[in-house]
C-alpha cells in the first residue's frame, strides 16, 4: 500500500512541476550583425554617409532550453501580403497599416494588390511641412507618425499600387531618408530662423527635396486597363471608406471609454479620436478581431529584454512582472515612467493558442524581422501585448462590443 501511495505521489509531482511555467532568466550578449547592417547597411551605405553602431553588451531573456510557438505554420492566419522591409526609413507607421489596408481590399472587395508605402509617406511629408508654417515651426518634423495617419493621407490623395509608385531610386533597394529628412529639416530650421512662413515657398522647397530623392508620385495611373486618379483608386477599386476605421489606446490617464489625443511625438498633428479603454477591454477586442477574421495594426514598445530577433518571439519574462498583474496600473506605470514608449507599428495577421496562452502571428517590416526563420515575421505572446501595445486601428465592426459602450 505504502509502495502504491509513493507512486501516485511520485506521479503527481512530476505532473506538477511539469505543468509549471519554467521561469526565464536574463543573460548579457554582445551584439552582433543581422539581416540590418550586412543587408540595409550595405546597400545604403553605397550612397549614404556609414551609420556608426555602438558595439556594447545587452540585458535579454535566455531563451535556450524554452519551447515557444515560433512555427508560423501553427497560426491560423488572415490573408495578407508577404512581408516588406522599410529598410533604414522610420516608416514603420506606414509599411503596418499599408499592409493593414491590403487585408482590407481583400476581405471587402477580393483584390490583392501590393499598395505602395511611399507614396503615402511622401504626401505625410507635405502636410507635415504646412504645419510646420502653421504653428510657426512647434511642430516635429521626423520620419516617424502613426497608423491614424493613413485615413487622413488617404482621404485627401488617395492611394496607388506599389508598381505606380516605387518611391526610392531605382539604383537602391532600400528606402533610407536618413539624408533627405536632414535636409528638409535644415531647410525648416533655417525657414523658422528668418520667419520666412510663406507655405507655398515652403511647400515648393520640401517637393524639390522629395521629388529629387522620392521621385513625383503620379497623378493619374492605369490598373488592368482602367484608369484610375489616387483618389478613384481607392474609392473605385479598393472599395475602402477610411471612416470605417477606428483608433484605441489604453491609458488610465484618459478616462475610460472617451476619445482622447494619444499624447506622442508621432502623433504631430494632435489626432483626438482615439477611443479610451481599459486593458482588458483593449486584449479581448484584438483577440476577438483577429478569431473572426479581421486584421489588427497596433503599435508599441518593442525595446525590452523579452523581444528577441533570432527566436523571433517576444514576452514579458517571468522575472519581469506575473502575467496575472498586467494592469491599467502596471501599464501606466510604464508609460510614465518612459519604459514604454511608441517605438513601432505593426500587423497582427494570425492567431495561436498554446497550453492556455494566446499567441499573435506578427508581419513585422523591420529589418531585425528578417533575422529568424520566418523573414518579416515575430510571434507576441499576450502578455507581451498587454502591456507593451498601446494603440489599435481596426475595422469598425471588429470594434462594435466596444464601440457600443462608447456610442450610444
Amino acid at each position: 500500500m505504502k509502495y502504491l501511495i509513493s507512486i501516485i505521489l511520485f506521479c503527481f509531482s512530476f505532473f506538477a512541476i511539469s505543468q509549471t511555467p519554467q521561469k526565464e532568466k536574463g543573460t548579457f550578449e554582445n551584439y552582433t550583425n543581422g539581416f540590418y547592417e550586412n543587408e540595409i547597411l550595405r546597400d545604403v551605405e553605397h550612397f549614404d554617409e556609414p551609420e556608426v553602431k555602438e558595439n556594447k553588451k545587452y540585458f535579454k531573456v535566455d531563451f535556450s532550453g524554452h519551447n515557444y510557438p515560433n512555427d508560423k505554420k501553427l497560426y491560423k492566419e488572415i490573408w495578407h501580403q508577404q512581408p516588406v522591409c522599410q529598410g533604414n526609413s522610420g516608416t514603420c507607421w506606414c509599411y503596418s497599416t499599408t499592409s493593414f489596408m491590403e487585408s482590407e481590399s481583400k476581405r471587402i472587395s477580393n483584390v490583392e494588390v501590393k499598395l505602395s508605402e511611399m507614396f503615402t509617406v511622401y504626401w505625410e511629408y507635405i502636410e507635415r511641412a504646412k504645419d510646420f508654417v502653421k504653428t510657426r515651426g512647434n511642430t516635429s518634423f521626423s520620419e516617424g507618425s502613426e497608423a491614424a495617419a493613413i485615413p487622413r493621407i488617404w482621404g485627401k490623395y488617395g492611394i496607388v499600387p506599389y508598381e505606380s509608385y516605387e518611391g526610392k531610386p531605382t539604383v537602391r533597394k532600400f528606402n533610407s531618408h536618413r539624408i533627405m529628412v536632414a535636409e528638409m529639416t535644415e531647410f525648416l530650421n533655417n525657414v523658422k530662423t528668418t520667419s520666412h512662413w510663406n507655405e507655398d515657398y515652403v511647400v515648393k522647397e520640401i517637393t524639390s527635396i522629395l521629388n529629387s530623392e522620392m521621385g513625383t508620385p503620379p497623378k493619374k495611373i492605369k490598373y488592368n486597363n482602367v484608369e484610375y486618379t489616387p483618389q478613384t483608386f481607392l474609392s473605385n477599386f479598393l472599395k475602402l471608406k477610411m471612416s470605417d476605421y477606428f483608433n484605441f489606446m489604453s491609458t488610465n490617464e484618459e478616462k475610460f471609454y472617451e476619445k482622447h489625443e494619444l499624447v506622442e511625438a508621432d502623433n504631430w498633428w494632435h489626432y483626438s479620436n482615439y477611443y479610451n479603454i481599459p486593458v482588458e477591454d483593449f486584449i479581448k477586442t484584438i483577440k476577438s478581431s483577429i478569431q473572426n477574421g479581421y486584421s489588427v495594426c497596433i503599435c508599441g514598445d518593442i525595446s525590452e529584454p523579452g523581444y528577441d530577433n533570432e527566436t523571433q518571439v517576444a514576452i514579458i519574462p517571468s522575472f519581469d512582472i506575473p502575467t496575472s498583474e498586467i494592469d491599467d496600473n502596471s501599464r501606466q506605470l510604464r508609460l510614465k515612467n518612459g519604459s514604454t514608449t511608441d517605438d513601432h507599428c505593426i500587423h497582427i495577421v494570425g492567431f495561436y493558442e498554446k497550453d492556455g496562452e494566446d499567441w499573435y502571428l506578427i508581419k513585422d517590416s523591420n529589418g531585425g524581422a528578417y533575422d529568424g526563420n520566418y523573414k518579416g515575421y515575430r510571434f507576441f505572446r499576450e502578455d507581451f501585448v498587454k502591456l507593451k501595445m498601446m494603440n489599435i486601428m481596426i475595422y469598425k465592426e471588429a470594434g462594435k462590443s466596444v464601440l457600443d459602450k462608447i456610442i450610444k
